[in-house]
């Protein structure tokens, strides 16, 4: 039995994929407020003693 459908091939599959995660990164980049540098903590403040909050594993 032939199917009527033709299926896309690897490299169409690939490049779909990649259109889909564009789409995705600029719908959220698009709806995501910018980011405060001088509210924001630093990038590197491994065991700067700042406590974690608003994450599930911090509510008790």
């Amino acid at each position: 039995m032939m199917s009527i459908f033709h299926r896309p091939g690897r490299t169409a599959t690939g490049l779909l994929t990649l259109a889909l995660i564009a789409l995705l990164l600029i719908l959220d980049a698009r709806q995501s407020m910018p980011i405060n540098p001088h509210a924001a903590p630093s990038p590197v403040a491994l065991g700067s003693g700042q406590a974690p909050a608003g994450a599930h594993c911090t509510q008790r």
